[in-house]
């Protein structure tokens, strides 16, 4: 197999155990502190990654030049936004259809890349895209009804939330793509660069807002500290799949691909709880399958 697989399957495992870890420390600490501590405490990792690969690499570290500081701080603060549109989305009764248009970021991704980033799909490869986020809104239980749709006191604005958070996500992905690229170097380092460099922007705006929201939360953040650096380790960890795979392979066929996350997170859920599976979970976990074995063999 081809090495942006494996990342991006390293990425996606990682992603599912990390969104475990976060919702337990949720229930200690503010949203936007939960956040944080997901760069904040991955940013000591990542500067070590960096340090290793540039050593094992035996490749000197390249100048950060004005399209990679342009691409690379867009995406720091597109990607903030696109996680304060999902939290956003819970604010309304129908977070559920929110939530899970959110999880459009594959296909926004793809549409997006094509437009505006000369990275177009065979049609296998939107196939798959298409199939698969059909997958995750089957296995995501989310039900499409007007009720659903248009209630709340704000009608569609929970819909807007969800859309927008996927395609913040989305824009996310493909600047992490051309940041690593515009450094014209290694790949595997310019991976590791634009990683440390996107967690320490991240770390320094997070901390920022916490201190200006809640400064409460600072010691908060401390006095948990084995639960958030559970988080911040497997943050990193999947960054670095994310990241890799990102700079080895078109976005859209990563994000495709990464669709498998929600399919570990699922399977986890029902290792722990034991609770028990429907048809339609059945039918969305097949396509997500389907999906991958699309892109895999034949796009």
């Amino acid at each position: 197999m081809e090495i942006w697989i494996y990342f991006t399957l390293l990425a996606a495992f990682m992603q599912a155990v990390r969104t475990a870890g976060q919702k337990q420390l949720s229930g200690k600490i503010n949203a936007m502190a939960t956040t944080a501590v997901r760069y904040v405490y991955a940013l000591p990792f990542a500067w070590g990654y960096l340090w290793w690969m540039l050593d094992y690499r035996e490749v000197a570290a390249p100048t950060l030049n004005h399209n990679f500081l342009s691409y690379a701080l867009i995406a720091s603060v597109t990607q903030i936004i696109g996680t304060a549109c999902l939290v956003a989305a819970f604010q309304y009764r129908n977070f559920a259809v929110a939530t899970s248009l959110a999880k459009t970021e594959a296909i926004q991704v793809a549409v997006v890349g094509a437009l505006l980033f000369s990275a177009p799909l065979s049609g296998l490869g939107w196939l798959s895209v298409i199939v698969g986020v059909i997958g995750v809104l089957l296995v995501s239980k989310v039900k499409f009804t007007k009720q659903a749709v248009f209630s709340g006191e704000h009608s569609l604005s929970g819909l807007s939330y969800g859309l927008a958070a996927g395609l913040g996500l989305a824009i996310t992905t493909l600047l992490i793509r051309e940041s690593s690229l515009a450094l014209n170097t290694d790949l595997m380092v310019s991976a590791a660069i634009t990683l440390t460099f996107m967690i320490t922007v991240q770390s320094l705006i997070s901390l920022i807002y916490v201190v200006i929201q809640d400064k409460k939360q600072l010691p908060l953040m401390v006095k948990h500290w084995r639960l958030c650096l559970f988080v911040g380790i497997t943050s990193v960890l999947g960054s670095i799949g994310w990241f890799t795979a990102t700079s080895y392979q078109t976005a859209a066929y990563v994000k495709a691909l990464g669709q498998v996350e929600f399919f570990i997170t699922l399977a986890l859920t029902y290792r722990i709880f034991k609770e028990k599976v429907t048809i339609a979970e059945y039918l969305g976990m097949a396509l997500i399958i389907a999906s991958v074995v699309i892109l895999l063999l034949w796009a």
